[in-house]
């Protein structure tokens, strides 16, 4: 068995290293690309494209349709909302609360091949979906092959 020489900085630097980490999630450093605002929760977003449009599939369970806000700024998609938590007067008896409850804020980045003016959106059973339209005849990314020798 080999012996090891125990070094007390070695544990300090792996605890300061997981709080590292819980403070870039808490502050959404982590998540590149994209401008996290205010809120402690955000949600869970799923960007695809189709054919003829952009779509984005947002969860917003138990948020009331008119806590919701989508604008559209200088090609940047706004998400804005509010998950208001139930009156704590009627539920006094809490054993354990551990959603998040408050207001959020997600933007996006947009191509310029988007109709802005064409935008929809609607919600049903707790996803926020929201639809983009690509514009017609706008000259898109051209795939290159690329051979190998």
């Amino acid at each position: 068995m080999a012996i090891v020489k125990y070094n007390p900085l070695r544990e300090l630097r792996g605890m300061q290293e997981q709080m590292n980490r819980l403070l870039n999630i808490s502050w959404n450093q982590e998540l590149n690309g994209e401008d996290l605002k205010e809120g402690i929760w955000q949600p869970a977003v799923d960007i695809y494209e189709t054919e003829d449009s952009i779509v984005i599939k947002a969860e917003v369970p138990d948020v009331d349709q008119k806590d919701i806000e989508v604008l559209i700024e200088d090609n940047t998609l706004i998400l804005k909302g509010e998950r208001r938590q139930e009156d704590e007067e009627k539920i006094k008896s809490y054993h354990r609360i551990e959603r998040y409850f408050g207001s959020f804020q997600r933007s996006f980045n947009l191509p310029t091949t988007i109709m802005q003016d064409t935008v929809s959106a609607f919600c049903k059973g707790g996803v926020l979906t929201i639809i983009l339209s690509k514009k017609k005849g706008e000259l898109m990314p051209k795939q290159i092959k690329v051979e190998v020798k």
